[in-house]
């Protein structure tokens, strides 16, 4: 068994990435998602492992948590609180989407009023108990619910459970007798840190989802073991780490944002083996484009996102900004004539004009096609035939309005597409400080190749690499995921008073959780315990991270850390304020357990220039000119031409522009540099 099958399932494709650990080889492929049943999709693709017996271990990055959050497709929810506070979830925060937009109305929470229920117990910010809890009327409270059937799923969230989490942890156990088929997620488990809203929202959100993500967990896994897969069976989470089928059930709000990861797990690991310490991901798919950053060889973590304004869900996930904007985002004209690309798409179904399916409105794809940078009878390695008239005919419908040519309508999506693109690497590096030029662009997704070299000129990054399976790499990456576990808690303490027995306490309970998590997913040796602590000057609201190099904390060694807090801070605001007192909110301990990592198959060293298979026509903004094209699987080590050029494989096309230059490195990585014309005025 020594096969390691990766799994993505996208808006408009399922991506799969086998890799042979015995043979060093690797093999992708990708079929048409089934969004009203995606398992069905990974099921046509397991048909193309002759014994899928030998599948050592199956990683499936997932969407079906997102969606239900999305499209608000999730379970009837009952939200238990302390007395006094059953109404959190709906005033939220004071802020406003816009201050001046007096039609905005806050989202509503994933849960009615009327199934919102008031618990009574009281403990203080000290975590002593002030009121204890009304055991019996938890009781009556939970068969009330069981024999109704009003709801699917209840989320608790008690005040200062973080703290003390007796009654939150009492009150699953009632639920557990006396209405053992509810499901139950509580704050203290998912959340257990302050901050009501953001606690409420992301136990309510775990609730939610729990139902739904169970089913088509268990539907996944039987379906997959009834194909033949004796093999170990993970999904992936928001952080980038493989869990097991049975925690994904669990916390199933840990796969809000599952699929992106792989691309930012399989570039981190590409950088490494190239020695490449800054890098920016974009990973353009067929509805969505998700862009990241690998900052000193690191990927970034975050747990400040939000579904949508007001509803944050705050749980660790590598930092990914995602926008609508992708091969099938819908190009479209407004009231007053303006031309708009996305965040529509298209789809797997109806999908693209070209695709024949029955599509008639104009996408990016569309766009591609008509401007010769799609081979029609090459789709998908010669698999499925486009339809290039169908793609004309979508693109006059915008064209015609303007009168601009079939042509000029489809420079104008692609701009607006690029335009679009360039907004979220902005905000990934520009808006974080990071200067672009001191950064590599790595693009991969079905359409990421074809847009590496405008997205380079925009937004003035030198060089770009377009990796090996670009249209799998995320698939790739699940190959190659580590398990990982995180965990969290608000532990208020001062400088000038600080409390070494309660914070070694923590600190102890923390590390002891991620490994039980860990070790209970199988996983008992070649551990890294990372630990942090979220610092901030007295008085403020938001907190800097500060990674920790000690297991427990002593008095001589906190003034190294209290430095730590100064010197970081100092690098980030640049000032700094020795004098002011530090408070340290919340505690944080990682657990790792790293897994073996896919060798770079090495490509053999050119012995002459790379000769192209053909020449064709194709439309840059510099015109409309005789273009060679590449055929990727001859190229060898060493190889390189300068643009325009095409190089095409199975699932996708590298556009090179005019004024850049692609070259082939060892690993068979097409590295494209901007010459000093391309990116003149940028």
């Amino acid at each position: 068994m020594s096969l390691h099958l990766g799994i993505d399932t996208g808006g408009t494709f399922t991506d799969f990435m086998l890799y042979d650990e015995e043979q060093r080889s690797l093999k992708a492929w990708k079929v048409l998602s089934t969004p009203g049943d995606p398992t069905a999709a990974v099921i046509t693709g397991l048909q193309q492992v002759a014994d899928p017996g030998q599948i050592s271990s199956v990683r499936l990055g997932t969407t079906v948590a997102t969606n239900a959050l999305l499209e608000r497709r999730g379970a009837r929810v009952a939200y238990l609180a302390t007395r006094g506070f059953r109404d959190v979830p709906f005033i939220q925060r004071g802020n406003r989407r816009s201050h001046y937009d007096l039609s905005w109305v806050k989202p509503k929470p994933f849960c009615l009023r009327r199934h919102a229920f008031e618990v009574t117990e009281r403990v203080d910010h000290t975590g002593a108990v002030i009121v204890p809890l009304d055991v019996e009327a938890v009781r009556r409270l939970a068969r009330h619910l069981a024999e109704t059937g009003e709801v699917e799923a209840v989320a608790v969230n008690l005040l200062f459970s973080f703290l003390r989490p007796d009654h939150e942890l009492a009150i699953r156990d009632i639920f557990a007798k006396e209405a053992p088929d509810l499901p139950v997620s509580l704050s203290y488990e998912i959340d257990p840190r302050w901050k009501e809203d953001q606690r409420a929202m992301t136990t309510l959100a775990d609730a939610y989802v729990k139902p739904l993500v169970g089913q088509q967990v268990r539907s996944f896994r039987a379906r997959v073991v009834e194909a033949g897969v004796t093999g170990r069976i993970a999904l992936m989470k928001s952080n980038g780490s493989e869990m097991s089928t049975e925690v994904a059930e669990a916390q199933p709000v840990n796969l809000a944002v599952s699929g992106p990861t792989g691309g930012v797990t399989a570039a981190k690991h590409l950088a490494a083996v190239k020695n490449i310490d800054n890098l920016v991901t974009l990973d353009i798919g067929g509805t969505s484009t998700d862009v990241s950053v690998v900052v000193e060889g690191r990927e970034r973590f975050t747990d400040d996102y939000e579904l949508e304004f007001g509803i944050p869900l705050r749980v660790p996930m590598i930092d990914i900004r995602t926008i609508g904007a992708g091969g099938g985002s819908i190009a479209w004209i407004d009231k007053v004539g303006g031309l708009h690309v996305g965040p529509e798409s298209a789809g797997a179904n109806p999908g693209p004009a070209c695709y024949g399916f029955g599509g008639t409105r104009p996408t990016v794809t569309d766009a591609n096609l008509v401007l010769g940078r799609i081979d029609p009878q090459s789709f998908l390695g010669g698999k499925m035939t486009l339809d290039a008239a169908a793609a004309r005919a979508a693109i006059e419908t915008v064209a015609a309005p303007h009168g601009w040519s079939v042509e000029q309508a489809a420079l104008a999506i692609l701009r607006i597409m690029n335009n679009n693109m360039v907004g979220a690497l902005r905000a990934v590096l520009i808006e974080q400080g990071f200067d672009p030029r001191q950064f590599t662009l790595m693009t991969f997704g079905g359409a990421g190749s074809l847009h590496v070299c405008d997205l380079m000129h925009q937004a003035n990054i030198p060089l770009g690499i377009v990796p090996n399976h670009p249209g799998q790499f995320s698939a790739y990456g699940f190959t190659m995921a580590d398990a990982r576990s995180d965990r969290r808690r608000s532990t208020l303490l001062s400088s000038r008073d600080f409390d070494l027995a309660r914070a070694n306490a923590v600190l102890a309970d923390l590390s002891r959780e991620v490994l039980e998590d860990l070790h209970r997913q199988g996983h008992d040796s070649g551990i890294e315990l990372r630990r942090s602590m979220q610092m901030r000057y007295l008085g403020q609201n938001y907190e800097l991270e500060v990674p920790l190099t000690v297991d427990r904390f002593t008095a001589e060694g906190m003034e190294a850390i209290w430095r730590d807090f100064h010197d970081r801070f100092e690098e980030r605001y640049r000032f700094h304020l020795p004098d002011e007192p530090i408070e340290m909110v919340d505690m944080g301990c990682t657990a790792i357990a790293h897994m073996p990592k896919p060798e770079l198959p090495r490509l053999p060293v050119a012995a002459g220039p790379a000769e192209p298979d053909a020449t064709r026509m194709v439309t840059f903004e510099e015109g409309c000119l005789p273009t060679p094209v590449f055929k990727r699987h001859p190229l060898a080590a060493g190889h390189g031409f300068d643009g325009p050029a095409l190089v095409e494989e199975d699932v996708s096309v590298t556009v090179v522009r005019p004024g850049f230059r692609l070259e082939v490195d060892v690993y068979g990585n097409l590295v494209i540099s901007a010459g000093k014309t391309a990116n003149k005025g940028a």
